[in-house]
C-alpha cells in the first residue's frame, strides 16, 4: 500500500477536543508551574551560597507561587475553559516530536556551551530553546497565549545573552535568565489557571 492510498489523517474528534479542553487548565498549570519552580531554583543558585538568606528566601517564594498556581489550576470549583480547543490532525504526535527536539536541542546547547568554555551561556541557550518550542505548541494545543510565553522566554534569553556579552558574571546571567524564565512561566500558569 502506498502513502497515496492511505486516508488523510482526520482532525481531532469533537470528544477528544472536549476532553482536552477539560484537562487543559490542569495539565498546563502543572507543567508550567513545575518548570517555573525549576527555573527559579536555577536562578536562586546564582544569588549566593545555598544556605544563604537570599537563595533560601527566593526558593521559599518560588515554592509559594508554585503552590498557589497549582491550587488555582487544580481546584474543584475552577470554571471550565471559556472555549473548546480546535486540535489539528495528529496533534499528539506533533507535540511529541516538538518536545523530543526540545530535549535534543537542550543537550546540544549544554554540550556546545561547555565545549566552547562558555558554561555561562547554558541558561541563555536553554531559555531560547524552551521559548522557541512554545511557538509550535501554541498551534498544536490551540493555545494562543503560548505565543506570548514563547516571545517572552526568547526575550529573557536575549537579555541574558546581552548581559553575558557585556561581561556579566555567569552567576548574574543565571539569576536574570532563571528568575526571568520563572516569572514568564508562572504568569502563563496563572493565566491558564484563572482564564483557561
Amino acid at each position: 500500500m502506498t502513502s497515496a492510498a492511505l486516508p488523510p489523517p482526520s482532525p481531532a474528534g469533537a470528544s477528544e477536543c472536549l476532553a482536552l479542553t477539560r484537562t487543559l487548565r490542569r495539565r498546563g498549570t502543572v507543567v508550567l508551574s513545575v518548570f517555573a519552580l525549576v527555573w527559579a531554583f536555577a536562578g536562586a543558585s546564582g544569588t549566593g551560597p545555598a544556605d544563604g538568606a537570599v537563595p533560601l528566601a527566593t526558593e521559599a517564594v518560588a515554592v509559594l507561587l508554585t503552590v498557589a498556581a497549582l491550587f488555582l489550576g487544580l481546584r474543584k470549583g475552577a470554571a471550565p475553559s471559556p472555549r473548546t480547543v480546535n486540535l489539528p490532525a495528529n496533534w499528539a504526535r506533533g507535540v511529541g516530536i516538538i518536545n523530543g527536539l526540545e530535549v535534543l536541542a537542550i543537550f546540544a546547547v549544554i554540550a556546545a556551551a561547555n565545549a566552547s568554555g562558555r558554561p555561562g551561556l547554558v541558561p541563555v541557550g536553554i531559555a531560547l530553546v524552551v521559548g522557541l518550542h512554545f511557538f509550535p505548541l501554541a498551534r498544536l494545543y490551540d493555545q494562543g497565549q503560548y505565543r506570548w510565553t514563547a516571545a517572552l522566554l526568547c526575550a529573557v534569553a536575549v537579555a541574558g545573552l546581552l548581559l553575558y556579552a557585556a561581561g556579566g558574571a555567569d552567576t548574574t546571567v543565571r539569576v536574570v535568565v532563571g528568575l526571568g524564565a520563572a516569572v514568564v512561566l508562572w504568569v502563563s500558569a496563572f493565566h491558564l489557571a484563572l482564564r483557561g
